[in-house]
């Protein structure tokens, strides 16, 4: 292992292998995902020691090209970010002063590794929320789409799963557009809530230097500082908290959407088929074709919530750093990996379910139309109990209706015959 930044002297550091191990063993793992923000942050953080003399411009220069080297190096795999190295901190640091010497020895003034990961898990929560809002905005559109295609085809709508009225494809359709498009909006909320820069601010006490924070901050994109040093470390896990309930709010829907497609895949209900590409077989019963990546999309929701769990129960802690904080990294990096890889199949999904538009039309039966009697009473003058009661008893006697004129008469706004679709289009494109 390289020496960790913490050594203190000349000579070697007694470290006991397995308490190291303990230490850094997950951290140095973890860290290659946070690695290029580190790297990009290190960069802005450089320039800033340059603007007060701190670094020549050549050291700037210098210290600029080896960065560009270790990023290449590392999306190349001529770099390897493994057990020689505490963590990605120490990583870039040792390649600079092998690279460098005394130049490489100078980057870390100013800073602790407390900012460093800050800014560094900012930067990616920063790209991993455009990600989040970027396919809730393909999964939205497709369903649109969709919903534009199919506004008029009829299908029972579902309630305590039992058959309730006449419904639409386009009404459901716009129902999960509509679920994807809030998702959409809060993934950039969030974003733009998080988006500050807690670099500069060190191990949360401050710097007796004067350090140029705006300027970095604007160098890395952001708009705003984090600019009590306390609270850029106390930030830390609040914002990754904010994030997963971002992600969440989508993989639940996600979860809502799979379960949809799963019931109505069945034989039971009949009303859909699925891509085979998406489907299995059974290891014993050559009969059947099991939904397999409909159900584990389904089952995703879990492991982001779990991810939350995990972080919640761990900030249980007073104001400042604690080692604690470490282990806020991979539940975040796994939920974000996880959830965006099963969001990103969605889209293609929803593109090849095919559905059985015989078989929605025939499961609306006469006793479907009570609702639509009883408010056609209430036009005509009766109190709604009164003709409540009345269409309760004429249920069974409401042959010869049609779904298509029932969606029809839906004309409140959002119900099947009055979609709004314009309304989530203008919401898709707004600003993007």
């Amino acid at each position: 292992m390289s020496d960790p930044l913490w050594k203190k002297g000349d000579g070697p550091v007694d470290t006991d292998p397995e308490i190291m191990a303990f230490l850094a063993g997950r951290d140095v793992i973890l860290d290659r995902e946070l690695l290029p923000f580190d790297i990009q942050a290190t960069g802005a953080h450089a320039a800033g020691l340059a603007r007060i003399g701190l670094l020549t411009q050549e050291e700037l220069e210098a210290t600029r090209t080896s960065l560009r080297e270790l990023q290449e190096a590392f999306e190349d795999g001529g770099f390897v970010l493994d057990h020689r190295f505490e963590d990605g901190h120490s990583a870039i640091e040792a390649w600079l002063v092998d690279e460098l010497g005394e130049t490489g020895r100078k980057i870390h003034t100013g800073r602790s590794r407390n900012d460093q990961v800050a800014v560094a898990m900012r930067l990616y929560l920063r790209d991993r929320l455009d990600r989040l809002e970027a396919v809730c905005a393909r999964i939205a559109e497709r369903c649109l789409e969709r919903a534009r295609k199919e506004a008029q085809v009829p299908m029972p709508g579902h309630t305590h799963l039992q058959r309730a009225m006449p419904s639409s494809l386009g009404l459901w359709w716009a129902g999960h557009a509509e679920a994807f498009l809030d998702d959409m909006e809060l993934a950039s909320l969030v974003r733009d809530w998080l988006n500050a820069s807690p670099l500069g601010t060190a191990s949360g006490f401050g710097v007796n230097l004067p350090l140029d924070r705006d300027e970095v901050a604007q160098e890395l994109g952001f708009p705003r500082l984090v600019v009590n040093p306390q609270y850029a470390q106390n930030s830390r896990g609040k914002v990754e908290l904010r994030a997963l309930d971002a992600l969440a709010a989508a993989t639940g829907d996600l979860r809502r959407v799979a379960w949809d497609l799963s019931l109505y895949a069945s034989d039971e209900f009949g009303y859909l088929s699925l891509p085979d590409r998406y489907c299995t077989g059974s290891s014993i019963m050559p009969n059947k074709r099991n939904p397999d990546t409909v159900e584990l999309l389904r089952a995703l929701h879990a492991e982001v919530v779990g991810a939350r769990g995990e972080l919640d129960t761990l900030l249980g802690l007073p104001s400042g750093y604690h080692r604690d904080l470490q282990g806020a990294k991979g539940p975040v990096l796994r939920a974000f990996a996880s959830g965006l890889e099963a969001l990103g199949l969605l889209p293609g999904l929803l593109d090849g379910v095919e559905w059985n538009t015989d078989r929605l039309r025939n499961s609306i039966s006469a006793e479907l139309y009570a609702t639509d009697r009883a408010n056609e009473l209430v036009a005509q003058g009766r109190a709604f109990r009164d003709a409540y009661r009345q269409a309760a008893a004429e249920a069974g006697g409401l042959e010869g209706r049609s779904p298509e004129e029932s969606l029809e008469a839906r004309s409140s706004p959002g119900g099947s015959g009055n979609l709004l679709l314009d309304r989530l289009e203008a919401r898709l494109h707004r600003d993007r």
